[in-house]
């Protein structure tokens, strides 16, 4: 065990004090580094985004600045609306929650699920772009798809581990790439675009001669769809914009103006980026080469006149941070998902595990949960950027609708009440018209080329969310009858003769209780003790952890909030026994981890009292099977073996539902 836990510290990094006061704020990121881990997904697709739509035009190439245009509207409509999301729900959730809390749970359900499949398809083409833009550079020995493969799928489990140490950390890695990127991809535009100033009225002409041939063959409306396809193909550009109001509880305080800077560092600089990306082809009239990016051959094409050492220099270095920057992509997939997945759990709709936080307060099942799905995906499609464009974008496109959907059924609900609603709903009314357009043009053109895939598994994801919740409803309508219990309990507390509590004889036998409120299972445990050890214990101990987790750690004001609640609760049990004259205590502890901190406050239990003796109860379904295990936690059978190890009896009661 010590072995494991040092290897652990090593690779992961040492658990975090949750008495820390500054903790939030050495966790949280600010507005820049929060650009960098959650902005990186966006920024990244200017290395395949402009290319698939400036290609898409075919000999229309001037008409690309139609589509800079649209994609820089877009861009702002959606970091607008994404910024009005953030002021309405500063907590988070994204368009998981908008949708759910503004539209229908049932809408939230899918909504979700489509934000889950979308991250994990990021995960899955950012590493395998990644991996490609690497091995261009490489011998052409290299260029095979078993070793593209096995680096991506590599790839994939070290983001994994770096990933388990905490949000922070992981951005911090990638910090030097990230910005080598930006820097070197200003320079490329702006250079670009100030010694091609002469050309301008030229590409003005080619843009007036392309409108008038188009228009003329294919009439107004062909020129229009000859636009709107180019525009479309390239609406990866747009993905990723959401992950700031689904990861907001990342960021630092003051949440929300933190959030809203970000979408500013974002959209300005995925619009720059892209637009100028499209520009920049004209100027240089770039044309496809086979085996290179166009960014590549814009790149070349850029440094030709320069000395040979620093055009050759500059080039590795940009396609170098380009590819870095498409693996630094993949983090807003295991930033965002699991947080989604994490929202969904606290709701039930997703296994309450997933909400659950690991010693170094990340989602860890969560991010493993991305990690394996994203190799799965790696391994299945043979990292083939091909085949996974095919399955990208569409997803994150329910979600934008559905949340822009929500944002405009609000304020108009809210119209009499909120001054300035016109300007609110107008622009979250473009951002639907917008997306919505979008998604449509996308399930057209690429469901017999496979999008058909996605939407299928994101509906078996949804209908195993569906599964999920009614699995948890139908389990607490049988809990139901445990929690009368409570409401007895409490009217017998009110007509019993109250009775000076017993004082305190450490030797005397004592019964210690594992509770998780004052409720029908604790309750239950308690009086079936009584009920078969009658006038056996003198002395009656209740221990409560409250557990920290995705749905309460999102501030310092929650931890205390919960330690307050868990407090309170377990006293209620001390109440209840010291009314019957008894000798009860409560201890109480705040974790990540049940069992770690219930074993502490057990030993120390334990040395206080030398004849204590463990009980706590456990729901046993009729027909348990790995499916009901793996929704319900099992965590007295592990708090059992440890106190057993240390030679301590617990006994557990079953409880059948």
């Amino acid at each position: 065990m010590n072995v494991f836990r040092l290897v652990k510290d090593v690779v992961i990094g040492r658990a975090r004090n949750l008495s820390d006061a500054s903790l939030f704020h050495k966790t949280s990121l600010v507005a820049l580094l929060a650009w960098v881990g959650l902005g990186a997904d966006g920024l990244s697709s200017s290395c395949y985004g402009p290319e698939a739509a400036f290609l898409a035009l075919k000999d229309h190439h001037f008409l690309s600045l139609f589509v800079a245009a649209a994609v820089i509207l877009t861009i702002v409509v959606i970091c607008a609306s994404y910024s009005q999301i953030i002021e309405l729900f500063p907590s988070g959730g994204g368009g998981y929650l908008v949708a759910s809390k503004l539209l229908s749970p049932t809408a939230g359900v899918v909504s979700g699920c489509a934000l889950i499949g979308d991250y994990v398809l990021t995960i899955a083409i950012s590493v395998a772009s990644g991996t490609e833009a690497l091995f261009s550079l490489l011998p052409p020995v290299w260029e095979t798809v078993a070793y593209k493969t096995e680096f991506a799928a590599i790839g994939v489990i070290l983001l994994s581990v770096v990933n388990l140490r905490g949000v922070k950390e992981s951005v911090m890695l990638w910090m030097p790439v990230f910005f080598l990127f930006v820097v070197s991809f200003v320079f490329v535009i702006v250079y670009g675009v100030v010694t091609h100033l002469g050309e301008l009225p030229e590409i003005a002409r080619g843009v007036s001669s392309d409108v008038t041939t188009t228009s003329s063959s294919l009439g107004a409306w062909g020129l229009v769809m000859v636009i709107l396809r180019a525009y479309s193909s390239g609406a990866g550009t747009f993905t990723g914009i959401e992950a700031v109001s689904n990861s907001l509880s990342s960021l630092r305080e003051p949440r929300v103006q933190t959030g809203k800077r970000t979408m500013i560092y974002m959209g300005a600089s995925l619009s720059f980026v892209a637009a100028g990306l499209l520009l920049t082809y004209l100027l240089y009239h770039v044309t496809p080469v086979a085996g290179k990016t166009l960014n590549a051959v814009l790149l070349e094409q850029m440094t030709a006149t320069w000395p040979a050492w620093l055009g050759k220099g500059f080039v590795i270095a940009a396609l170098v941070s380009s590819a870095a920057l498409l693996f630094i992509a993949a983090q807003t997939g295991f930033l965002g998902g699991p947080r989604v997945l994490a929202n969904m759990a606290v709701d039930r709709w997703m296994p309450t595990r997933f909400a659950t936080l690991s010693d170094r307060l990340v989602t860890q099942n969560g991010v493993l949960l991305m990690g394996v799905a994203a190799l799965l995906v790696i391994l299945g499609t043979r990292a083939s950027m091909d085949m996974l464009i095919v399955l990208y974008s569409i997803n994150v496109f329910i979600t934008f609708c559905l949340s822009q959907l929500g944002m405009v059924r609000h304020w108009w609900q809210v119209r009499a009440a909120k001054a300035g609603w016109q300007k609110k709903i107008l622009i979250n009314g473009v951002g639907l018209m917008l997306t919505s357009g979008i998604l449509v043009s996308l399930c057209i053109v690429k469901f017999d080329e496979g999008g058909w895939a996605t939407l299928l598994v994101t509906g078996l994801l949804v209908g195993v969310s569906f599964w999920v919740r009614g699995h948890y409803r139908h389990i607490q309508k049988r809990l139901h009858r445990l929690n009368e219990l409570v409401a007895a309990a409490m009217a017998d507390d009110a007509i019993v003769v109250e009775k000076k509590p017993a004082p305190c004889d450490p030797n005397a036998r004592t019964a210690v209780f594992l509770v998780n409120g004052f409720n029908g299972l604790g309750l239950h445990t308690l009086l079936a003790v009584v009920r078969m050890f009658p006038k056996v214990y003198q002395n009656f101990v209740f221990v409560q952890v409250g557990v920290l987790d995705a749905g309460n750690f999102k501030g310092a004001d929650e931890v205390e909030n919960l330690r307050a609640y868990s407090q309170k609760q377990v006293e209620k049990f001390v109440g209840y026994m010291s009314k019957r004259g008894f000798h009860a205590e409560a201890h109480c502890a705040l974790g990540t981890d049940i069992v770690d901190e219930a074993a502490k406050l057990c030993v120390g239990i334990a040395e206080k009292f030398p004849q204590a003796q463990f009980f706590a109860g456990q729901l046993v379904f009729k027909d348990e099977s790995f499916v009901t295990r793996w929704l319900h936690n099992h965590t007295v059978f592990e708090l059992q073996r440890r106190l057993y190890q240390n030679g301590r009896a617990m006994l557990i009661l079953p409880i059948q539902v």
